[in-house]
């Protein structure tokens, strides 16, 4: 054993030889309470799991040694770390003075710790008392401080006690760009904030399809269901402990009157516990039929029961933050989480008076199922923070620098582990092909992988999901960070619920086919779905000529005709999801028949598929070649060789191509006098072909007063991909789309 011992020793000292570094950077991990070591366990695992770079202490103190709080320093054994010091720091109390004195309790004790440990750096977590501290003792010994999870706004005392350990830590580990932004204007030095989202998201995110049903019976019994019962979590709010108490009254009020399964979890240590532990015992929480009251439930099983929840209620960081990357609907009580950014999943009941405000909350939120949100993380933190941590250069001078005022304005870093550029994954459902691409914020096409479309309903699904997979995690290796899915595709379709109601017969089993639900299930993301038409007018808005535009039309020249309209900087879609068929305007009572059953429409004679009709009857005449133009045999006559031989001077070619630019020219003089925009973006492969015949139709035909519009042909690429990609890079930020 012991030679094995040596050996393994060994080795450890030739990889870090090689990598050039004799020093493993020592690291003390302190935890308070089971809250906070949600966040750091998968930290302490990733450093555990790499030896050859880093030494791992442990202490635990606060609530985790406390027995009415579940004695949570047994789940730290569980988890096979060796825990090196043991601090008994709580003083017990019901009013703030306790806090103060755990406070001073802690910070004679640690110092002898951190004398005997002598960490390189010590990693700090979060806003609790406890935290406080620890930052101070580790500042006023000299020892690197990496702070988790700062620059985050949420309310009462611990903001303070959050932006007080940020002026104390020398390293920053923050969850979303805002707080990152936070931090800067704080004055702390950019080069030392890292922007890696929150560590637990790492082991929530892949936890939601594990065995669950037995994790729920356990806690809530064998008759329950899965979203058909709450958890409920309240701590005290010590800047306003007599109304907190109150609230937890009329919360507890509430539940008992919904009548559903409620699991209710033990306060946090604060001031104030004791009383909101008397006001469950008052009301007979811990006997009544519905209600299971436990002091402590292992982060794993938490995950669980909260991702197959019919709500979360209550004030507990969770619910804002860990609980949208479920979509289980959340009820924010009182002024804890103030400021927080928060999913669409959350409903805030700021102030309650009576419990019938949270009963009608419990009656809107209850059951829903909301998309997926990764505002806080994307499933990598801890590669990123283990990555951050190799970086640290303890020849540096340990004071701190602050960046004051002007505050930096750039979002991305030149430093490797800092980068990350804010992406979307778009989807282009074309009649042929499927293309799903990794787009930045600056309409940069970083990654694209296309597919022939399936012809079935299940193949093409299963083929979106395994390319967005794919796409996704490639987005790791160029640093790009994932805000969501947006896809594109033919038909009608209901955006507001991520539905396609109506396909074009170019794609076939794609009618009343629910794409958001499936697609941000299994990618943990909110995803956005529009119709191709509309996605083209969003890339024009966001990328191209109709940026800054305030009304303007797209249109599309492809394979059919389409279009989308913005009007007052906003998307119209209309009533019934209709508007912008554009490709349907009628501009002869009887012209040729198009695919949607009318005759006469835009479509029967500017689209790829009218031209490709004309091109066969000429070909089937012996019309269409002219000299300088040969086909083979096997070959399809398409739209392409009807333009070919117009440029080559077939006059019954170029009449045909006049007729359909004519016919386009009219549909827009139609729009004009309809919607009266001041740009027309022509898009699509036919679009240079036709745009000098739409400018003269307007010549002819429009009102003088509309004679003068700009009309242009696209500059975009890929219109498609990129208007995907603006559905979720316009609309993550937002509440409702």
């Amino acid at each position: 054993e012991v030679y094995f011992k040596n050996l393994s020793k060994q080795k450890q000292k030739e990889v870090m030889e090689k990598n050039g570094n004799n020093h493993k950077l020592r690291v003390c991990v302190a935890t308070c309470n089971r809250a906070d070591y949600s966040k750091l366990a998968p930290i302490m695992f990733g450093i555990k799991a790499e030896p050859q770079f880093f030494e791992l202490d442990v202490v635990v103190l606060g609530s985790h040694l406390i027995d009415d709080y579940g004695n949570t320093y047994r789940m730290i054994e569980q988890d096979d770390f060796d825990i090196h010091t043991r601090l008994h720091t709580i003083v017990r109390g019901e009013d703030e003075a306790a806090m103060v004195e755990s406070v001073g309790l802690a910070l004679v004790k640690l110092p002898d710790v951190l004398n005997r440990l002598k960490p390189d750096i010590m990693i700090v977590h979060g806003d609790r008392f406890d935290a406080l501290a620890l930052a101070t003792s580790a500042a006023l010994m000299n020892i690197r401080i990496l702070h988790i999870e700062g620059g985050e706004v949420s309310g009462t005392i611990d903001d303070s006690i959050r932006h007080a350990i940020t002026k104390l830590a020398h390293y920053h580990v923050c969850c979303t760009r805002s707080a990152e932004q936070h931090l800067i204007a704080m004055c702390e030095d950019h080069d030392r904030i890292l922007l890696a989202g929150c560590p637990s998201y790492d082991k929530l995110l892949s936890a939601k399809n594990k065995d669950y049903m037995s994790v729920i019976r356990m806690w809530l019994g064998e008759d329950v269901k899965t979203r058909d019962y709450i958890v409920a979590l309240q701590h005290p709010v010590t800047t306003d402990i007599k109304h907190s108490i109150k609230m937890f009254e009329l919360t507890l009020d509430a539940l008992i009157s919904f009548n559903k399964r409620t699991l209710v979890l033990f306060p946090n240590v604060d001031a104030g516990d004791k009383e909101m532990v008397r006001v469950m015992r008052k009301k007979g929480i811990e006997h009544h039929p519905n209600f299971r009251a436990v002091k402590h439930v292992p982060f794993d099983q938490f995950i669980q029961l909260v991702a197959h929840a019919g709500c979360m209620i209550g004030n507990s960081s969770c619910g804002v933050r860990e609980v949208g990357a479920f979509g289980t609907p959340v009820i924010n009580l009182g002024t804890r989480q103030t400021g927080r950014e928060t999913g669409e999943n959350v409903l805030h009941v700021r102030d309650a008076d009576t419990q019938d405000k949270i009963l009608h909350a419990l009656q809107l939120q209850f059951g829903k199922q909301y998309p997926c949100s990764k505002i806080y993380g994307d499933g990598n933190a801890v590669p990123r923070i283990l990555k951050f941590l190799k970086s640290i250069d303890l020849k540096e001078p340990l004071q701190k620098k602050f960046c004051f005022p002007p505050v930096k304005d750039n979002i991305s870093q030149d430093i490797d582990h800092i980068l990350e550029t804010q992406s979307a994954l778009a989807v282009d459902l074309g009649g042929t092909n499927l293309r799903v691409a990794v787009v930045s914020m600056k309409g940069e096409i970083v990654k694209k992988y296309t597919q022939l479309n399936p012809k079935t309903y299940e193949e093409r699904l299963e083929l979106i999901l395994k390319m967005c997979v794919e796409a996704a995690s490639e987005a790791v290796n160029v640093n790009c960070r994932i805000l969501g899915v947006g896809i594109s595709t033919g038909g009608r379709v209901n955006p507001r619920e991520g539905i396609v109601l109506h396909s074009t017969k170019l794609i076939q089993e794609w009618s009343s086919v629910d794409l958001r639900t499936p697609i941000s299930d299994a990618l943990h993301l909110p995803v956005w779905v529009d119709n191709d038409g509309n996605c083209a007018a969003l890339a024009e808005r966001k990328f191209g000529h109709g940026k800054g535009i305030e009304n303007f039309v797209t249109l599309i020249t492809g394979t059919g005709i389409g279009g989308g309209i913005v009007h007052q900087h906003e998307l119209i879609h209309g009533s019934s999801f209709c508007a912008a068929e554009l490709g349907h305007i009628v501009v002869s009572l009887d012209g040729p028949e198009c695919l949607c059953g009318s005759q006469g429409c835009i479509e029967a004679y500017a689209s790829g598929i009218a031209l490709q009709r004309e091109a066969k009857k000429l070909h089937d005449e012996d019309l269409l070649l002219v000299e300088g133009m040969s086909m083979k045999k096997e070959e399809v006559v398409s739209a392409a060789h009807l333009i070919q031989a117009a440029k080559l001077g077939n006059t019954k070619a170029e009449s045909i191509l006049r007729t359909a630019g004519t016919a386009l020219g009219l549909g827009v003089v139609n729009i004009l006098h309809t919607m009266n925009p001041s740009l027309v973006i022509l898009s699509g492969v036919l679009a240079s072909h036709y745009v000098n015949a739409v400018k003269d139709v307007i010549k002819q035909q429009a009102l003088s007063s509309v004679k003068n519009v700009d009309v242009v042909v696209s500059n975009l690429a890929d219109p498609a991909l990129l208007g995907a990609a603006s559905l979720v890079l316009d609309y993550t930020t937002r509440r409702i789309y």
